[in-house]
């Protein structure tokens, strides 16, 4: 016989001609004839020697124990003293519960949703973020979450994540801000045949996700080609001169055109109108020229009107002072005074009545 010391924070498993026999605690043992001892550290996972349901017959060893099964689809997330320290894949692990305050969380991965009570900042970790697809929806956004190829649920903006297994799962996203569309360079036709090409935008904002995203394939397409159609039949009941004019007209009528069917795409549009009306070049050179002879003729119709207007004065003011001398002789003086103004010098001779000599220059009727 020999005798045995167990240290605090380790047990002894005695084993009889490789046959395990009994488990001893902290203090002092005696071993028999052919017995031998294998310590072990309460606070390190235990490691079986041999079969384990050979051990755990034994109940004094098996309620020291805490037997961890692990199935295919499972992880289990290891805590000590409520700190995460590691997850265990598929298969069996043993952990002594005597020292240590262990805790084991059990998550299936064959389901879709993370439903354990496990601490969001564990999923940056790389040993359990492996295990997770995560998505995120931004602030403006909203989704629809496609399971399987078949629709599940409307996501709100937010970061989610599922368990990652064989199953799909598809994220599709739709803007809510309010959106423009623009519609560039269409060259099209009026009624007069004459070709323009015009810029168009038109603002939206998507009211109907699952309609959008759901019901409609590439909703955004859709609604381009929508309000092409609808320009290209509103411009072409127009004719040029008609369509310069009614910009605004034609703008509104093909808002509210789209507007019906835009519905149908779960979209609403807010606003719509003409940017620009771009002519060919030589359609531009004959409205230039149209543009000059009008504005020559406005020109020529004012020079006329006031030509009419100062002959009218003239002779209103001729039939005033032959009704009036008193108004003639202040009107020859007037004329009188602004030749003078221009009379830079005069000369008279000085053997005369100076007097009687600028009477004779600025005098009218001699």
């Amino acid at each position: 016989m020999k005798r045995v010391r167990i240290h605090s924070g380790h047990v002894g498993l005695v084993f009889k001609n490789g046959d395990y026999h009994r488990v001893i605690t902290q203090g002092k043992h005696w071993l028999g004839f052919n017995e031998r001892v294998i310590t072990y550290n309460l606070s390190l996972p235990f490691n079986a020697p041999q079969a384990l349901e050979v051990l755990l017959k034994d109940d004094a060893l098996a309620n020291m124990l805490s037997v961890i099964n692990v199935e295919d689809n499972q992880i289990v997330l290891v805590y000590e003293y409520n700190n995460f320290k590691r997850v265990l894949t598929p298969g069996r692990y043993t952990y002594w519960n005597s020292l240590i305050d262990y805790k084991f969380v059990t998550a299936d991965l064959s389901k879709i949703d993370i439903t354990e009570p496990i601490d969001k900042a564990l999923f940056s970790k790389l040993e359990v973020n492996k295990y997770i697809r995560a998505f995120e929806v931004a602030a403006y956004e909203k989704a629809v979450m496609i399971v399987n190829d078949k629709f599940e649920k409307i996501l709100e903006h937010g970061t989610y994540r599922f368990w990652r297994n064989d199953q799909t799962i598809k994220i599709a996203k739709a803007d809510l801000r309010q959106l423009q569309l623009e519609v560039a360079g269409q060259e099209l036709l009026t009624k007069d045949k004459a070709t323009v090409r015009i810029n168009f935008y038109a603002q939206y904002i998507v009211t109907d996700i699952e309609t959008a995203l759901m019901r409609n394939k590439d909703y955004e397409k859709q609604l381009y080609i929508t309000l092409q159609l609808a320009l290209r039949a509103f411009v072409g009941a127009y004719t040029l001169d008609e369509l310069l004019e009614q910009k605004e007209t034609i703008a509104t009528a093909v808002l509210q055109d789209v507007k019906k069917q835009a519905n149908t795409l779960g979209v609403n549009v807010l606003h719509a109108g003409i940017r620009d009306v771009i002519l060919p070049g030589d359609m531009k050179d004959i409205m230039n020229q149209v543009l000059i002879a009008h504005k020559k003729a406005q020109a020529n119709v004012v020079t006329r009107r006031e030509e009419t207007a100062s002959t009218r004065s003239l002779l209103n003011t001729a039939k005033l002072m032959e009704d009036n001398t008193m108004l003639f002789k202040l009107k020859e003086m007037e004329y009188v005074e602004k030749i003078a103004d221009k009379i830079g010098e005069i000369t008279v001779a000085g053997n005369g009545n100076v007097i009687e000599q600028l009477k004779d220059i600025f005098s009218v009727n001699k």
